[in-house]
């Protein structure tokens, strides 16, 4: 039972990432097909990134009245029904109505599935599951550079993707079963994981408001951080290869392939980290992450004559960053209680996507008057912000105690 559920939740964590590049991969095709100017992309980002954002926020009533099971089941189904919508649509306004709904899907089950994990499962699972989300990410450009080679153009990857997401949505739809027995029997061992068994606060299926989460001691910190944390990836995987060819001379086609080797980068660290995980604990993995992106930022930053260091910097960054979300999302019922924990992770989500949506923009907007070289300065103060504000919870979490 427990086995069974923990394989359908990886599966789901891996349709998660499958959506997330499909945008990015054929944009190029897509908007020379729809005659819309390039930036029409970053109008169908923003609403799906305000989609994720409210139903982020609206995940824990959500939650608490249908169970986690059936939010992630309806919201996985709403998401395939955005990407067979994206697949016949023909006109960008089009495009725009099917991603709302592909928004609230998205932001819903994530919410309720990191937290379903951080309650039920060990801090090695929570790692390894986020590393299985970027091999969704990482599989999905292949999905449209084949449908597109093969004549089936963009609308034929995204009808592939929606026809898994909703094969997955019948698979959960028919696990529901499994996520109250996983639940009932995890609380009556009281085993959820390493860290939440010091947590004695117990449940309850009192609502827990926006207002009344914002409240509680160190949630604020905790967002901080957490934004911190999603605008320097956001900012790194969009800028990294053009600040390597602008502001250093990297020959373009290496540069793409360093950059990119810090989205993989996450990807293998998320993988490593799930073996040590539960002897080092959340704590020290937010903590060693942020100082292994600081160096990796620094080793970017030197002036030297040669670029490997740089480089080599970009993949440190990219391990070092592996960790990070992983922990903080499995930390939560532990810093603030399982009774909270919903409520706190929707919000934290909705501060990802704020962090990762807002960012990148912002980051273009300052490098166009100072230059591409405060690409790394901009890290580091992201970095100090995140590893600070981190720091401070920890604190005073201890002194709670």
């Amino acid at each position: 039972m427990y086995s069974l559920l923990l394989a359908i939740i990886y599966l789901a964590f891996i349709s998660l990432g499958l959506p997330d590049s499909l945008l990015g991969a054929g944009w190029p095709v897509m908007q020379r097909d729809l005659g819309v100017p390039v930036g029409f992309a970053g109008i169908l980002t923003m609403i799906i990134a305000a989609g994720t954002v409210l139903s982020s926020l609206a995940s824990e009533r959500l939650t608490r009245r249908f169970g986690a099971g059936l939010v992630t089941a309806v919201s996985v189904g709403m998401t395939a029904a955005a990407l067979v919508g994206f697949s016949v649509s023909g006109q960008f306004w089009m495009l725009c109505l099917w991603a709302i709904p592909y928004g609230l899907g998205a932001g819903a089950v994530d919410a309720a599935l990191n937290n379903y994990v951080a309650l039920h499962y060990a801090a090695r699972h929570m790692n390894w599951l986020h590393s299985f989300w970027g091999v969704g990410a990482s599989i999905s450009p292949f999905i449209m550079s084949h449908a597109i080679s093969a004549g089936l153009g963009w609308s034929g990857a995204y009808l592939t993707v929606g026809v898994i997401q909703a094969a997955l949505t019948f698979a959960l739809l028919v696990s529901l079963p499994l996520w109250g027995r996983v639940h009932a029997a995890r609380s009556v061992k009281n085993e959820p994981d390493q860290d939440a068994a010091a947590d004695h606060s117990g449940e309850t299926r009192s609502h827990v408001s926006l207002a009344q989460a914002l409240r509680i001691p160190g949630v604020t910190l905790i967002l901080a951080a957490f934004f911190a944390y999603c605008a320097l990836e956001s900012t790194a995987i969009l800028w990294a290869s053009t600040y390597l060819v602008d502001a250093r001379g990297v020959a373009p086609a290496t540069a793409a392939a360093f950059a990119s080797l810090f989205l993989l980068g996450i990807t293998a660290g998320r993988f490593l980290a799930g073996f040590v995980a539960d002897r080092i604990g959340d704590r020290l993995l937010i903590r060693g992450g942020f100082v292994a992106i600081g160096a990796g930022v620094v080793m970017l930053a030197l002036p030297l004559p040669t670029n490997v260091v740089a480089l080599a910097g970009l993949v440190v960054a990219g391990l070092g960053a592996a960790p990070i979300y992983p922990a903080i999302i499995h930390s939560t019922p532990v810093n603030f209680g399982r009774r909270n924990s919903q409520a706190i992770i929707g919000i934290q989500m909705a501060a990802a996507y704020a962090g990762s949506t807002l960012a990148p923009p912002a980051f273009g907007a300052i490098s166009g008057w100072t230059g591409l070289w405060i690409l790394p300065l901009t890290l580091l103060l992201l970095v100090a912000l995140g590893l600070v504000m981190s720091e401070r919870l920890n604190r005073l979490v201890e002194r709670s105690r």
